[in-house]
């Protein structure tokens, strides 16, 4: 069974799109699953640690013949995966050397807004650098790091800016879970592509307002990837990295395995299925026991019925650890009964999506909420059932607790903090959000389409009885002024994915 149980609406997986896009596995030769390496700081003591991050093109070899131009931190593309000690005092300098701006969003970090956290309001300039500093006070989780410079996030992702962040903290560091990087805890990015016929990547050319699909698996920048396994039990961080695509994941054999995380925090108990979903953006965290193979053995991972990853089995010494019933305590205070509920209406489809009935603007304060306080959100999808889409809600800057979908009890695997939440239609989806920071932060649909199309909104919150802080916010004359002179054009001829949606609405952005 799914982890979403009955629960979930299988008349709105993305294969019923118009414009879906299957999977399709070239036949090309088996690859190594690419690691990704961890970036080391430039220095570090007891208290602190300096790393200089930059976004950077390169040259990736995914399939034979030519290299597919692409993006990447620190490598050719996707990113060096980076780790943070909860409580480290952390100092980052972010360099541009791509071709146009940027911005660097730390999604699923508990990190200040605008300016730390990375949003459209952060850019960073070709051939510049900033320096951001932060200290995490936050649950271990996987989390990532990808761009947000709204209305160009699809894009640059597209290109390949991706790079995972691990937070560590003591409490998981004591569990019984594999911890070896690259040997038995192990990164899995899970994206898409278009390879056009000279192995390029054509973002306008296969653009699509409801989120690209495309029909090759990538993962962690690797076509048709096998990876050794080594030892009888390994973790795997997924993330959905990709623009648009759902994964319903299971392994041959109908191997079970056992979630131990989501997005932002361990469950409070570890979770035993043999299918999972997740949507755009979420994280997962598995453990795989390999008890009952033997050396040879093939083990494959397929989303549906495509095969993504072969996990080839070596001899292994025998590991009789379990893992722990109790993973994760989750304290969940009362929420004041008078405190009110904000409803948050995701609708529309294509080029007419929109968040409460309007589309983004980047100088618009849309809500506010102080610093502490416990709030319900109630998201709503109001898409119909036939023709409606899976909608991921995300919210920058803080984690939240799943409480109920429908009225009903979330998912088995929904009980730990989370930042994305796929909102299925017709559904009504209640959270339970508090700030811990200053700041001003977006909360969006995460098909990197649609945000960038305008399913958007802003949030400040405010430390209570302060007068409220003024931020110097992006606007989208500038934004587009800049990207065009970046890109050598006229501003009348920059062409932007977003765009389209506000342009179909008779809208200016």
């Amino acid at each position: 069974m799914y982890s979403r149980s009955s629960s979930l609406d299988k008349t709105a997986f993305n294969v019923h799109d118009a414009a879906y896009v299957p999977l399709v596995v070239p036949e090309v030769p088996e690859t190594k699953l690419l690691i990704p390496s961890i970036l080391k700081p430039d220095k570090e003591t007891a208290t602190d640690a300096w790393y200089t991050l930059t976004a950077q093109a390169g040259e990736t070899q995914m399939l034979p013949g030519a290299k597919t131009k692409t993006w990447g931190y620190g490598t050719s593309v996707l990113g060096q995966t980076i780790v943070y000690q909860v409580g480290k005092h952390n100092h980052v300098t972010l360099q541009n050397q791509l071709p146009e701006l940027t911005t660097f969003h730390w999604h699923g970090l508990g990190v200040t807004g605008p300016y730390v956290d990375g949003g459209c309001h952060a850019p960073v300039y070709p051939g510049e650098s900033k320096t951001i500093d932060f200290t995490l006070n936050q649950p271990g989780a996987t989390t990532w790091l990808h761009p947000h410079p709204c209305p160009s996030t699809a894009e640059q992702v597209w290109r390949g800016l991706a790079a995972m962040v691990i937070v560590k903290d003591d409490s998981e560091n004591g569990l019984n879970l594999p911890h070896d990087y690259g040997v038995d805890d192990i990164p899995v990015i899970l994206q898409d592509r278009f390879f056009e016929d000279d192995n390029q990547w054509d973002y306008r050319k296969r653009y699509d307002p409801d989120g690209i699909q495309g029909p090759t698996p990538v993962i962690n920048g690797t076509v048709n990837p096998v990876f050794d396994v080594t030892t009888q039990k390994i973790r795997l961080r997924i993330l959905d990295g990709a623009n648009r695509r759902e994964w319903r994941l299971h392994f041959s054999d109908d191997l079970p395995f056992v979630q131990v995380a989501g997005d932002s925090s361990l469950l409070p108990h570890p979770v035993t299925m043999t299918h999972l979903m997740i949507t755009c953006a979420e994280r997962a965290e598995i453990v795989l026991d390999f008890k009952d193979y033997q050396a040879d053995d093939t083990v494959t991972l397929f989303t549906d019925d495509t095969p993504l990853i072969q996990f080839k089995i070596h001899e292994f010494s025998a590991n009789h650890t379990t893992i722990p019933e109790r993973l994760y305590t989750i304290h969940t205070p009362e929420v004041d009964s008078n405190t009110a509920i904000r409803k948050i209406v995701m609708s529309g489809m294509d080029e007419m999506v929109m968040l409460d009935g309007k589309k983004f603007e980047m100088e618009r304060i849309d809500a506010t909420q102080p610093i502490g306080l416990e709030q319900y959100w109630d998201i709503t999808n109001t898409n119909d059932m036939k023709d409606g889409m899976v909608h991921p809600f995300h919210v920058h800057g803080t984690e939240f607790l799943v409480i109920s979908r429908n009225g009903k009890a979330p998912y088995p695997n929904e009980h730990g903090y989370k930042d994305t939440v796929g909102v299925n239609p017709g559904e009504t989806v209640r959270i339970q959000v508090r700030f811990y920071l200053p700041g001003l932060y977006m909360y969006h649909c995460h098909i990197l389409e649609h945000e960038d199309g305008g399913m958007m909104a802003q949030i400040q919150s405010f430390e209570p009885g302060q007068p409220l802080p003024q931020y110097e916010l992006m606007n989208m004359d500038k934004m587009t002024a800049a990207l065009a002179k970046e890109r050598g054009i006229d501003p009348k001829d920059l062409w932007l994915g977003g765009m389209e949606s506000y342009m179909k609405m008779g809208m200016k952005m």
